[in-house]
């Protein structure tokens, strides 16, 4: 029996070509953005959980309530770790690392620049790293060592054995290669090339030896022995802070290190989300994509409904059951099913390239993982049985003596079901139209937005060897100057778009008592306004010609505001126990989130290599050609520096990387929206082959009676339109609430207009049009003798 309905549906597939293109087509399409959509969601879920032990492993987090906010971050104390190690029964191991940072790495002439970590050996305990050579339980011990990644161990020694050779660190320390692990895989938080022994790191920075509950400087991992210690090991975490140091109003507790990259976002102390509100849209949009394909098999094939009557009534006069029928149309849809997914899985070989592009990842199909075959099973299973469903049942139930006569078949509840699906399909259409608009006016706002500075010709360079000497600074500076490629130049302690130190460590005259407000603080140099680009709102500038500005500071806008000063210039604050005063107020600009308010900022003179600024900042001559002015930078910054290789970056393109994720949503949501708009085409033309053919003889009378051919295109595109206006009056609602929702985690956006909405009317009005007129153009043409003939 299965040989015989296989071959009627082959048969079937085979004589409807066009119908059978449409429906491969948009399952094959749905298909496929299902499959990349869940490749994305899978590879982001997949995050940190490569290790053993990773349910039972946890990061430190601190929460500190401050300018009236909580601000958690997983920044913690270097003592932390011995402290919980010690002192919490339930803990197997705590460990200590820093985070990944750019750091020099050279074998004799071959010097690259490598992410390091330094860490103790309870990291590789907690954190299982595949050992390929080298031993396991001694690594991280002895100081002056290193363990290297596969690919950067071949980009030092090629194919060489690398264990007991040695690297040049820093151009300083001589370390022996002790290990080679696998490659850090891509979805892992703590991405490294090279990891090195905490003891290293004491060394090298000695302060990092003080015991310090109140300065945060690094990441503690904890692994429970297991999870039934969690309850009392958070419990007891909470107030470790205050155990040691009573002024330390912080909190800590324990965030699960599987959920650390999904759940990165906090409020009053508790995880609220972050990436995973993301994933959840995009698995929402695959499984619409899908069911929107569904519908359009639906449609298409209850369009044939007429066709395919006399074939149900013959097989049921000569004995077919309603069971065996179902069974067949079943059987036709898992085929077209399956036929759709090759096509598919074709669609989503040629189009991971680019994706992977996009979101600057590897998205591959392993075709080798048995759970990857059973999701893919289940979901054709599924696709086959919901698209076939309707039509199944639908086509089944004609009664054999009244379509064998020629009698016309009831279609009234077919075409509002069909209606019904196809407002359906248009509903979610005109939602992804207005979201979209809005993500991208939001962008393009926050993009726009003034950030307090002129980021244009603004070059940033790391401050690498010879250049954190003061004399070897200044000395770049003026050659930079003088050579005329820039016109000024400054020094930052941070990158100027990224995060640096902060402290609640602040006293000034009118102080409430208990008040604890962050402040960001950063060293600058010389030139610093005229340099960025910012304004001075009042006071002075450091310069060198006030000797005693290593006593002086300089807040921002929201600082002086934050303190209440009526007369900043002058006030003197308490910044780490140094009484220094004010001597100039700066225009609030954006260093960190440009969609989060300007944080109060303190500003203090680099007056040496222990304030360790990080870049250097240079305004390009804007008389000069920037290529020239660039060749110039490079050849004088060598000059001083000729050990690393210069790591130099506009400000523009760092301050571009802070909308990626706008980026990304935005970018996905074009490209899958469109396709769910194409998806729903094929769906409304399947209704209009429906209806013409319905309506061919009524088309037919009209025509012989004098209608015009835009008369009749104007009779059937009227009830299409309809359709989607009905489809878009409940689509602004839904759109409007999930839109408001997505903009109400920023400080500064836009307010919603009409114009996603009415840009969503008029696109899905005109697509609507376009796509039933393919088929009304036909009908309106046609001979009415045709149609006519036997009446």
């Amino acid at each position: 029996m299965f040989k015989l309905n296989l071959k009627i549906a082959l048969r079937n597939l085979w004589k409807n070509k066009g119908f059978t293109l449409i429906n491969v087509g948009g399952l094959a399409i749905g298909l496929a953005s299902c499959m990349i959509l869940l490749l994305y969601v899978a590879y982001e879920w997949s995050f940190d959980k490569q290790f053993t032990n990773h349910e039972k492993t946890y990061v430190v987090y601190q929460s500190v309530v401050a300018n009236s906010k909580t601000f958690s971050w997983s920044w913690t104390p270097n003592v932390m770790a011995a402290e919980v190690q010690e002192k919490f029964p339930g803990v197997k191991y705590a460990s200590r690392s820093t985070y990944p940072r750019p750091n020099l790495v050279a074998v004799g002439d071959k010097k690259i620049s490598s992410r390091v970590v330094f860490a103790d050996p309870n990291f590789l305990k907690i954190l299982d790293y595949n050992f390929l050579t080298g031993n396991p339980a001694s690594a991280l011990k002895d100081v002056n060592t290193i363990i290297l990644t596969k690919s950067f161990a071949e980009k030092l020694f090629g194919k060489e054995n690398p264990i007991n050779k040695t690297v040049k660190f820093e151009n300083q320390n001589i370390l022996k290669v002790e290990a080679v692990i696998d490659d850090v895989p891509a979805n892992s938080s703590i991405y490294f090339e090279c990891l090195m022994p905490w003891k290293l790191y004491e060394q090298r920075e000695p302060w990092v030896k003080e015991p310090n509950w109140g300065n945060n400087m690094c990441l503690t991992l904890v692994q429970l022995k297991d999870n039934n210690a969690f309850g009392k090991a958070n419990a007891d975490i909470k107030e470790i802070y205050k155990r040691h140091d009573k002024e330390i109003t912080a909190e800590a507790l324990l965030h699960p290190l599987d959920k650390w990259h999904l759940y990165s976002d906090f409020e009053n102390g508790k995880s609220v989300g972050g990436k995973i509100d993301q994933l959840k849209i995009f698995l929402l949009l695959a499984f619409c994509i899908l069911l929107i394909a569904c519908v359009n098999f639906m449609n298409l094939s209850t369009a044939r409904s007429e066709r395919r009557a006399k074939e149900v009534g013959v097989r049921k006069a000569i004995g077919s059951t309603r069971k065996s029928l179902i069974s067949q149309f079943f059987l036709e849809s898992i085929l077209v099913t399956f036929i759709s997914t090759v096509f598919a899985f074709i669609l989503v070989e040629v189009s991971l390239p680019y994706f992977n592009n996009l979101l600057d990842i590897k998205l591959t199909i392993n075709y080798n993982n048995i759970s990857f075959w059973l999701t893919l099973t289940g979901l054709m299973i599924f696709t086959g049985f919901v698209a076939g469903s309707y039509p199944a049942l639908y086509l089944s139930s004609f009664e054999p003596i009244k379509v064998l006569k020629g009698l016309k078949i009831k279609t009234d509840s077919s075409v509002s079901v069909r209606k019904i699906l196809v407002v359906g399909q248009f509903v979610f259409a005109a939602c992804l139209i207005v979201c979209t608009v809005v993500i991208y006016q939001q962008l393009i706002y926050v993009k726009n937005k003034p950030i307090g500075y002129d980021k244009s010709n603004l070059l940033q360079i790391a401050i690498n060897g010879k250049m954190h000497d003061q004399s070897k600074l200044e000395l770049l500076k003026t050659q930079l100057v003088k050579s005329g490629a820039a016109s000024h130049v400054t020094i930052f302690s941070s990158d100027l778009t990224e995060g640096g130190n902060n402290t609640t460590n602040i006293e000034w005259e009118g102080k409430k008592p208990n008040e604890l407000i962050s402040f960001n603080h950063r060293a600058i140099g010389y030139d610093f306004v005229e340099t960025v680009g910012t304004q001075l709102v009042s006071g002075r500038e450091f310069s060198p010609q006030f000797p005693n500005d290593s006593n002086n500071v300089m807040l921002n806008e929201a600082a002086v505001k934050m303190m209440g000063l009526k007369n900043p210039i002058g006030s003197v604050i308490t910044f780490w126990g140094n009484r220094l005063t004010n001597v100039g107020v700066v225009k609030d600009f954006v260093v960190e989130s440009a969609y989060q308010k300007v944080a109060p900022m303190i500003f203090y003179l680099n007056r040496s290599s222990n304030d360790n600024a990080q870049v250097i900042i240079v305004r390009l001559n804007p008389n000069q050609n920037i290529s020239s002015s660039l060749e110039k930078v490079d050849e004088i910054v060598k000059t001083i520096e000729p050990n690393y290789p210069i790591n130099r970056k506009f400000v523009n393109q760092s301050f571009d990387v802070k909308f990626q994720d706008e980026k990304l949503l935005g970018t996905l949501s074009n490209w899958f929206g469109g396709f769910a708009i194409f998806i729903s085409c094929l769906g409304l033309l399947g209704l209009a082959l429906f209806m013409a053919e319905q309506r061919k003889k009524e088309i037919s009378i009209r025509k012989v009676l004098g209608a015009s051919t835009s008369n009749i295109l104007t009779l059937l595109n009227k009830d299409f339109i309809k359709l989607v206006a009905i489809a878009n009056l409940i689509a602004f609602p839904l759109a409007y609430i999930i839109i408001n929702k997505w903009l109400s985690a920023y400080e500064y956006r836009i307010s919603i207009s009409v114009i996603p909405f009415a840009i969503a009317l008029s696109l899905s009005v005109i697509i609507a049009i376009l796509t039933v007129s393919i088929q009304s153009v036909k009908v309106a043409k046609a001979n009415p003798v045709d149609a006519l003939k036997y009446e």
